[in-house]
């Protein structure tokens, strides 16, 4: 993915866990370096900049919305935005709102992960009449979470509902149910009578 000046590329994920700050010490003293004398592989890490700054804007007006890393949450606290959590267990549910002053909504829905290759999210509207199906969407096996931002225009629109999601491993072309995760929404100014 670097030019063809770079005898030894940098993967993807590296550059990524370099610019987040999560390599250690000797680790990050060496891709400095490399950094330093390789522009294929310091134009890579630039692509990855502006798009992180490119999430970070899109969750600033209120439009970020899909399924990441705990990585990328973590990355969007730090900048300053306001991120509002829940954890929901597997098979359960949560009461919910939006506050004014949030950037972001996440939703961590616990699951055990460690037999999946595919992962989708259905997602289904507050009338139970259709869903969304999200898929292969990224998830850590070992973290036994899936971490869900929904559209934060849509949370702040919401009357009094209940929505539902549910987590399926995809397996030979069959669906096998994960767990299912039950929101009860409240606006928040309902919350301040």
């Amino acid at each position: 993915m670097s030019g063809p000046d770079c005898s030894t590329p940098v993967a993807p994920d590296t550059l990524l866990a370099y610019w987040l700050g999560e390599l250690d010490e000797s680790t990050e003293a060496q891709l400095d370096e490399h950094l330093l004398g390789c522009g294929g592989c310091s134009a890579l890490l630039q692509v990855l900049v502006e798009l992180g700054d490119g999430i970070r804007k899109l969750a600033r007006s209120g439009a970020l919305r899909g399924v990441f890393t705990d990585a990328l949450t973590k990355r969007l606290a730090a900048t300053g935005l306001r991120v509002r959590e829940y954890r929901v267990p597997r098979n359960g549910s949560v009461h919910c709102t939006i506050a004014p002053d949030d950037d972001v909504v996440v939703a961590r829905l616990e699951a055990p992960l460690a037999d999946v290759r595919q992962l989708d999210v259905l997602v289904f509207d507050p009338a139970g009449q259709g869903h969304e199906r999200l898929e292969h969407v990224p998830f850590v096996a070992s973290a036994s979470e899936v971490v869900v931002v929904p559209g934060i225009d849509l949370l702040r629109a919401l009357p009094v509902s209940t929505m539902r999601m549910q987590l399926v491993a995809v397996e030979r072309g069959s669906d096998r149910m994960i767990g299912e995760y039950t929101f009860h929404h409240t606006p928040w100014a309902q919350l301040q009578k």
